[in-house]
């Protein structure tokens, strides 16, 4: 049986969706619609585009090299099984797992769906909490309100634990051929303002 998922984007490399230079896995469909989301164009189930798992494998280890992947959303636990089975697969050949996940890690660990669970024993990294739009929060790398956490579910980056508050938050900006401008990473509206504003 093929394995499929529905994602929003896929970035062969980034350098500012976690630590070091990564792939990044956008997923489409989040069910939890977050106050103030940046990006509540992915809550849509039906959006996006159906990717078959091994060939989104094969397209990261035959792409730029990277040291893992980043998985974020939409909401990937909604498509836990698939991100599962990609992440077997990228960490048989050595790579990393970060997770984003709008629900909080206990409960996702006492919900007790095997999914879930096989989502959770392939990551090494973890970020949890919905975006809280009152907790704006900046200050962190890679999280964007004070009440989301870290959680090391292997020793693979443990030693960043204590250097979190040294690691910047960085914005790359993409130039398609065709004019268009994406930008990802985290920052705030008004730098994101600024940083168009310079770019016109």
């Amino acid at each position: 049986m093929v394995t499929t998922l529905r994602i929003h984007k896929f970035l062969p490399s980034t350098k500012v969706e976690g630590p070091g230079t990564r792939a990044c896995l956008q997923v489409q469909g989040c069910p939890i619609h977050c106050k103030g989301c940046a990006v509540p164009f992915t809550w849509a189930e039906n959006g996006g585009i159906s990717v078959e798992v091994e060939a989104l494998a094969e397209r990261v280890m035959k792409g730029p090299q990277v040291e893992g992947i980043t998985f974020l959303g939409g909401e990937p636990f909604a498509q836990a099984a698939a991100l599962a089975e990609l992440g077997r697969l990228l960490k048989q050949e050595g790579l990393s797992i970060m997770t984003f996940t709008g629900y909080q890690y206990e409960e996702l660990q006492q919900g007790g769906d095997p999914d879930v669970l096989a989502l959770l024993a392939v990551t090494d990294l973890l970020i949890d909490g919905p975006f809280q739009q009152e907790l704006l929060d900046t200050s962190r790398p890679w999280i964007g309100s004070r009440n989301q956490r870290y959680h090391f579910l292997t020793e693979r980056y443990r030693h960043l634990e204590e250097r979190l508050q040294h690691i910047p938050n960085r914005l790359e900006v993409r130039l398609a051929p065709d004019g268009r401008v994406a930008v990802n990473g985290l920052a705030e509206v008004e730098q994101l303002e600024a940083l168009l504003r310079d770019l016109l």
